[in-house]
């Protein structure tokens, strides 16, 4: 059965890959961003493709913007069956004793509060219609802290936490739960972490093999599409020669 399909973050990275792998497996897509430009090029790709695709221009930051747009959902698109929350980023990459608080409160106003207020948004009507998939984007950097890492691997740290919650919360229900954690993936991740300095980004994956932001959608659809008795509720998602979030073999 066709699904409609709601991914944050959904212009660039594992969003964009969500997006086309979910159209490929002939679901309807409601696609978030703070992009205007961008969502319209993906919405017109995708639709020239056959795909119902409609698109929401909010920050997860904003709640109030949040709900408006969620709220004000044409009836034939109220009923999300999955949500993927993807919106989250790393900024800075230093000592915490030396972060910047701004860097700080962007990462936990997205990774954690947006990702709650997407959840408070839209989990209620999976479990009043007793089905519904909640995949969150956390990260290896959930399950350990890495050097200068810090307040986003808590940030993480919490995705994992809440994911876990969320499922325990749901259990009476046929709505499932699932935590991607991927390992080194080459997105604009490391653009936006080092503020655009991009030969320092381009240096985060000399010599290894990264995976790419569609390596993690082609999980997230065969999550959501496992048989309706099994939950997929954890995979944690590395590149080859990468054994941990710390640990990174270069050839």
């Amino acid at each position: 059965m066709n699904k409609i399909v709601l991914i944050t973050g959904a212009t660039s990275g594992i969003g964009l890959g969500c997006a086309r792998k979910f159209a490929a497996n002939g679901d309807k897509l409601i696609l978030t961003g703070r992009n205007e430009q961008k969502l319209e090029a993906i919405r017109k790709e995708l639709a020239d493709q056959g795909t119902q695709v409609l698109t929401l221009v909010f920050d997860v930051r904003d709640r109030e913007q949040a709900t408006r747009c969620i709220n004000g959902l044409p009836d034939e698109w109220k009923e999300i069956d999955v949500l993927v929350n993807n919106a989250g980023l790393a900024l800075g990459l230093e000592p915490e004793y030396e972060g910047s608080f701004d860097d700080w409160e962007t990462m936990i106003d997205t990774n954690i509060k947006g990702l709650l207020t997407m959840t408070r948004l839209i989990v209620p009507g999976m479990v009043a219609r007793d089905r519904g998939h909640i995949i969150n984007v956390g990260s290896v950097a959930g399950d350990a802290a890495y050097a200068n890492g810090n307040v986003y691997c808590a940030t993480k740290s919490a995705v994992k936490t809440l994911t876990d919650g969320l499922r325990l919360d749901v259990a009476s229900s046929a709505v499932r739960v699932t935590n991607l954690k991927p390992g080194l993936v080459e997105t604009n991740f490391s653009n936006t972490r080092f503020h655009g300095d991009t030969e320092r980004a381009a240096n985060v994956y000399k010599g290894i093999k990264p995976l790419t932001g569609d390596d993690i959608a082609d999980v997230a659809v065969y999550a959501a599409n496992a048989p309706a008795h099994v939950q997929i509720a954890e995979v944690l998602i590395l590149a080859t020669h990468q054994g941990s979030g710390s640990v990174i073999v270069r050839k």
